[in-house]
């Protein structure tokens, strides 16, 4: 049985055009996260999505977007994301960030059936 840690989900909502110094945000975030030596990142691209402006923004091909909705998910303890939160503060322009406490079950590969 895994027994669960406690951790942090901090979830970052943003657009694909949005930019931090000549590159795209997203991978920008990714790669300060990643030098903050933090458990992990993915990036999620949304097929719909809108924000605070309503502005709609969709891949189909009648409304072709080039902003699409991305969701950034960042996993750690709770001290590690505070800390990453200042250098977040300083790259976003714009967005949704958010923080939820979870539980984290780890699961190894070559561990199945022991």
């Amino acid at each position: 049985m895994q027994i669960p840690t406690d951790a942090v989900l901090l979830r970052i909502f943003l657009g694909e055009s949005d930019r931090w110094e000549h590159q795209s945000l997203y991978e920008a975030i990714v790669l300060e996260a990643r030098a903050a030596h933090l458990a992990g990142a993915t990036v999620l691209r949304g097929p719909m999505g809108f924000g605070k402006s309503s502005r709609l923004h969709t891949a189909k091909i009648l409304r072709l977007s080039i902003d699409l909705p991305l969701v950034i998910e960042i996993v750690d303890s709770e001290d590690n994301i505070n800390a990453f939160l200042p250098t977040l503060d300083r790259m976003m322009g714009g967005g949704l960030v958010t923080l939820e406490k979870i539980k984290v079950l780890h699961y190894r590969a070559g561990e199945a059936g022991k």
